[in-house]
């Protein structure tokens, strides 16, 4: 059976990006999603886990975080080729 990210929280639709100030992991996954999402034309959010006060107890240890309508895609690192994948998974869904 093939994995399956699980569905994550309630956050804006597209790509989320969740993190907190101070973070030299969340500032390294905000160039990398701002750089690729520029390319590919898609807007991106960032979310401050210190705003979601919901979201820290499953969060906290794995930011900086990153979903995708909906799903993690990846923590602690983004990788530009996975997310590019999603991204061109997400076109030919709609």
């Amino acid at each position: 059976m093939p994995w399956r990210r699980s569905r994550g929280p309630e956050l804006p639709p597209g790509v989320v990006l969740l993190g907190r100030d101070g973070c030299h992991l969340c500032e390294e996954a905000e160039a990398v999603v701002a750089d690729v999402c520029a390319r590919a034309g898609v807007d991106w959010h960032r979310v401050q886990l210190a705003d979601r006060p919901d979201l820290t107890g499953r969060y906290a240890e794995k930011v900086p975080v990153l979903f995708v309508d909906g799903r993690e895609l990846s923590y602690w690192r983004v990788a530009p080729d996975v997310l590019q994948r999603a991204l061109r998974r997400r076109r030919g869904r709609r």
